[in-house]
């Protein structure tokens, strides 16, 4: 346990997630650089580049050192600086998990609704149902006290 088949007695090292700061909206052209010069010199001990979704101006790379990021990003235009350290897995993880906005949605919150016919109404959430994507409101701009229930894609948070 702990050797790959071709290592004869030299334990496997865990890849290490190297952080690699770049120009701002530039991360998707560096990933796409970094791979194809990792391709084209057949640079061993890259494993993959992640482009974080809602992270501006990083990318994260999988690799079995730093030595290879250096080598692999030294003349590469948009590449600003590399982030001294690296990030656990579980980091990583977080960084890239999908979250649904109904799920920071809490009863009590103050939401507006941003599609269908009651567009640009606003409601204090009563319930949500995480599993259906419903959310519960009470509607504040009406004259008399009106229940909805929308779709968890129609609202958007306004305040706690």
């Amino acid at each position: 346990m702990g050797e790959s088949p071709g290592t004869k007695g030299v334990a496997a090292r865990p890849p290490k997630y190297v952080v690699l700061r770049t120009t701002a909206r530039q991360e998707m052209n560096v990933a796409m650089m970094l791979e194809s010069i990792a391709k084209g010199s057949n640079a061993k001990g890259l494993y993959s580049i992640i482009v974080p979704p809602e992270i501006h101006g990083y990318i994260v790379i999988e690799t079995v050192g730093l030595h290879v990021v250096h080598q692999l990003a030294r003349d590469i235009k948009h590449v600003k600086g590399r982030a001294m350290g690296s990030l656990t897995r579980e980091e990583v993880e977080k960084l890239i998990k999908v979250r649904s906005p109904i799920e920071e949605i809490k009863p009590g919150d103050i939401v507006e609704i941003i599609s269908g016919p009651l567009k640009g109404q606003r409601g204090k959430v009563i319930s949500v149902d995480v599993q259906k994507n419903i959310v519960k409101l009470d509607m504040l701009e009406t004259s008399f006290k009106a229940e909805m229930t929308v779709p968890g894609d129609f609202v958007k948070p306004v305040r706690k």
